[in-house]
C-alpha cells in the first residue's frame, strides 16, 4: 500500500509518499521561517499564501522523488485539522482534488493523531502506549489504545510547552523560531548550577495529583528576570537563563508524567510498556533525557521519533492514511476542515463542563 500525505496546518508546506512497509519513499518540507521571522511568529495569512504558492510544486517533487505515479498510489491523506484554517484548507482541497482526479480514496487526517502515530512508523511499536504530545499548540498526556482511540489523562491549563519555549526565547531576544534557538543558547551555559541559583524559576503544579500542566507562571518569571538585565544583556546571562528555563521545563514535564506512568503501568498489562514523546518539542534533547531517566526508574521504554519526524511533515500524514486505510477507513470528499479536533472528544467535553 502506498499513500501520498499532505501537511499544511501551520508554517510548513509538506508532502511525502510512504508505503505500508514503513518505507518513506519521499518526504519534502518547505519551511516558511524567513517569511515569518520579521513578525516573531506565524502570521496565518502569510502562511496560507505560501502554501498556495508552493504546494503543487512540492507534491510533484515528492511523487517524482518516490518514483511513483498517481495511478500507483492507494490513497491520498491530507491534514484536515486542527490548525490555522486557511492553511488547512489549502492542503485539504489539494488532496481532495488529487483523490477525485485519480479515483483514489481520500483520508482526512487529524494532525494530532499523525504525531501520535509517528512512533509506529519510526519504531513499529504496538498499542497501547502512553503518549506525551508536546508542540507549539498542545501539551497533553494520553493513553493511545488504537487508531482513533485515545484517552486524555492530562492537558495544559494555560500555555502549551512549545508556546512557552518560543515566547521565553523571544523575551530573551533570541531569533525566531525560538524553541531551537533557546536549546542552542542553553548548551552554551558553562555552569548550570550557578545558572539555577542566579535565575531561579517556579515549577507550576509540581507534586500535585493528576497529570495536568501549567506553564504561564514559568514564562512570567522569565520576563521578570529579563527585565532586570542590563542593555544590552551579556550573552552569558542569556545562556544561563536559557539553561535554567530548559532544565526547569524538563523537570516539570518529568514530574507531571510520573503520575501518568504509574497509572499506565497499573491500567495496561503489556509486555513492553512504552512512553512516547511526539510533536515538535519532543526534539529537545534535555526533555528527552529527563523522560528517558523517568522511564528507566519505572522499568518502561522511552521512544521519541527522529527529529525530522517530530516537527510537522508529510510522512506522518501519509502513515496515518495507511493506518486508517488498512482498517477500511476513509472519508467522503465533502468532509470539512476543522480548526479544532480533539483526540478524545468525550474527555474534552467533560473537562469543559466540570
Amino acid at each position: 500500500m502506498i499513500v501520498l500525505g499532505i501537511e499544511t496546518s501551520c508554517d510548513e508546506t509538506a508532502a511525502a509518499v510512504v508505503n505500508d512497509r514503513r518505507e518513506i519513499l519521499s518526504n519534502l518540507v518547505l519551511s516558511q521561517i524567513k517569511e515569518h521571522a520579521a513578525f516573531g511568529g506565524v502570521v496565518p495569512e502569510i502562511a496560507a499564501r505560501a502554501h498556495l504558492d508552493h504546494l503543487d510544486t512540492l507534491i510533484k517533487a515528492a511523487m517524482s522523488d518516490a518514483g511513483v505515479k498517481f495511478a500507483q498510489i492507494d490513497g491520498v491523506a491530507a491534514t484536515c485539522g486542527p490548525g490555522l484554517i486557511g492553511g488547512v484548507m489549502v492542503g485539504m482541497m489539494a488532496g481532495k482534488a488529487i483523490a477525485a482526479a485519480a479515483g483514489k480514496p481520500f483520508i482526512a487526517v487529524n494532525h494530532l493523531e499523525a504525531h501520535a502515530l509517528t512512533p509506529r512508523l519510526s519504531d513499529n511499536i504496538e498499542f497501547p502506549y502512553l503518549l506525551l504530545l508536546i508542540s507549539g499548540g498542545h501539551t497533553q498526556i494520553l493513553a493511545a489504545e488504537d487508531v482513533g482511540v485515545y484517552k486524555l489523562w492530562g492537558t495544559t491549563q494555560d500555555d502549551a510547552l512549545g508556546e512557552c519555549f518560543d515566547k521565553s526565547a523571544k523575551l530573551m531576544g533570541l531569533p525566531y523560531p525560538g524553541g531551537p534557538e533557546l536549546e542552542k543558547m542553553a548548551a552554551q551555559c558553562a555552569d548550570p548550577g550557578a545558572a539555577h541559583e542566579r535565575f531561579p524559576l517556579p515549577q507550576p503544579m509540581k507534586g500535585r495529583q493528576g497529570c495536568d500542566f501549567s506553564f504561564s507562571g514559568l514564562k512570567t518569571a522569565v520576563r521578570a528576570h529579563v527585565e532586570r538585565f542590563p542593555n544590552p544583556a551579556p550573552k552569558a546571562d542569556i545562556a544561563a537563563l536559557a539553561r535554567s528555563f530548559q532544565d526547569t521545563a524538563a523537570e516539570i514535564v518529568s514530574d507531571r508524567c510520573e503520575g501518568a506512568v504509574k497509572k499506565f503501568l497499573s491500567a495496561y498489562k503489556t509486555a513492553a510498556p512504552t512512553l512516547v514523546a511526539a510533536g515538535g518539542v519532543a526534539a529537545n534533547k534535555a526533555l528527552r533525557a529527563a523522560l528517558q531517566d523517568l522511564c528507566g526508574r519505572h522499568g518502561m521504554s522511552f521512544i521519541a521519533p527522529p527529529g525530522a519526524l517530530c516537527s510537522d511533515n508529510g510522512a506522518m500524514i501519509a502513515w496515518t492514511g495507511i493506518e486508517k486505510l488498512s482498517r477500511g477507513l476513509n472519508d467522503e470528499l465533502d468532509v470539512k476542515a476543522r480548526p479544532r479536533w480533539p483526540l478524545d472528544p468525550e474527555s474534552q467535553k467533560n473537562r469543559k463542563t466540570a
